[in-house]
């Protein structure tokens, strides 16, 4: 079984192409959205990718009567979403489902999305801390073409992936 949670950071417009590629490695491939993350792609969008389920529903049957175990990819970690994770906040159901696999020890894998200056606040470091000593894999953010930070690339994401699923 693999996740994949979306968060509302603007590389979110990556995630049709990164679930496609995931539902490659693994099927089913569930895919859930924090509510910003609707804001940057419709689920509509990822609904139309081959081998993707997408979870908007506490009641959805894909996670009844609880999510099943497997690697939970959080691809792109905003700030917020960052934050939230490492203060055990689980305020929407994408967020329930990472906190779970948390607690059950399942593979966790983190893409933080960030720019410069919250890559830099101190509560983003606390929290990649924390999170690390969870069991977290976190895949810092990267420079991109033009030197801004951004989430890393698609190929250090699916090997993560990769190695979890081994």
């Amino acid at each position: 079984m693999l996740y994949l949670v979306i968060s509302g950071a603007g590389t979110a417009r990556r995630a049709p192409g990164i679930a496609a590629q995931l539902a490659a490695l693994a099927q089913p491939l569930l895919v859930l959205q924090t509510p910003n993350a609707a804001r940057v792609v419709s689920p509509r969008e990822l609904a139309l990718v081959a081998g993707v389920r997408v979870v908007e529903s506490y009641f959805d049957e894909a996670i009844l009567p609880r999510p099943p175990d497997g690697v939970v990819l959080v691809a792109p970690c905003s700030f917020n979403t960052l934050n939230k994770l490492a203060g055990g906040i689980a305020d929407s159901l994408a967020l329930s489902v990472v906190a779970e696999a948390i607690g059950r020890g399942t593979p966790v894998i983190v893409a933080v999305s960030v720019n410069d200056p919250l890559w830099a606040h101190p509560v983003a470091r606390e929290s990649v801390t924390r999170l690390r000593s969870w069991g977290v894999t976190v895949l810092d953010p990267a420079p991109d073409a033009r030197g801004y930070l951004t989430m890393t690339d698609d190929a250090e994401l699916l090997a993560a992936v990769r190695a979890a699923l081994a």
